[in-house]
């Protein structure tokens, strides 16, 4: 059994409400749960989360709420693994036993269900424990500078400063929109970032992080780019 576990704990600082705040016409959480849906890879989408408001919300939707999240799993420290983890634990108490599992953001208006089949395929293939989306740097993290104490600026590395960018190896880093991962590695918590997992290659313009007001406007100003340039979504 395939299931998509989307987290959506209530309690958000930076944007109140942000898991079901209107995104571009519905609630944020609706484009994570619709791209679940049309991807056609889950036998449950099921929302993990300790707000009966997101719950309500994520039902309209068509999603399930087989249980609600501890208050001990829904504050500021506790990580995507701890999340997923329970709502396996969870389903197994409820008679459900899922092989393979995705833990889909609420906050990934970009993700296409291409991509959600894109990293089933890649788990089933590799053999690995994890498949999960990443996107390329747009600048070379070797050249990355910092401001210090005093207001000046110096380099992280700075053996790279007369090295061409071409020459410099890419780097890439989490997109923040699903992990998929076989039941029995949520469970054992193993390392999302290792050997042990293969990388979903996404394109920069569809990765967004959602974490601040600024991040907010920028993301909508994206959506409506591709909407406008045909781009295709859900």
């Amino acid at each position: 059994m395939k299931i998509a576990v989307i987290p959506a704990r209530g309690g958000s600082k930076r944007i109140p409400k942000k898991n079901i705040r209107p995104f571009c016409g519905k609630p944020m959480i609706a484009w994570s749960i619709e791209a679940a849906q049309a991807s056609g890879c889950f036998d449950r989408i099921i929302v993990s989360t300790d707000c009966e408001e997101i719950a309500e919300v994520a039902r309209q939707c068509g999603a399930e709420i087989p249980f609600m999240r501890p208050a001990a799993l829904s504050d500021d420290h506790t990580g995507t693994t701890a999340v997923v983890k329970h709502a396996v634990q969870m389903l197994g108490e409820l008679n459900c036993e899922p092989q393979k599992v995705c833990c889909i953001y609420a906050t990934a208006p970009f993700l296409a269900p291409e991509d959600i089949r894109s990293g089933l395929a890649q788990l089933r293939d590799s053999q690995a424990h994890f498949a999960f989306s990443v996107t390329s740097y747009a600048f070379p993290i070797q050249r990355a500078i910092r401001i210090n104490q005093h207001g000046r600026v110096e380099m992280f590395q700075p053996e790279y400063f007369n090295t061409r960018s071409q020459d410099l190896e890419e780097a890439w880093h989490d997109a923040g929109q699903f992990y998929w991962g076989h039941a029995d590695a949520w469970l054992e918590a193993r390392p999302l970032f290792s050997a042990g997992s293969v990388p979903v290659v996404l394109p920069r313009y569809r990765v967004q992080d959602i974490d601040t007001p600024e991040d907010w406007i920028r993301a909508e100003w994206m959506f409506h780019a591709m909407k406008a340039s045909g781009q295709p979504r859900v």
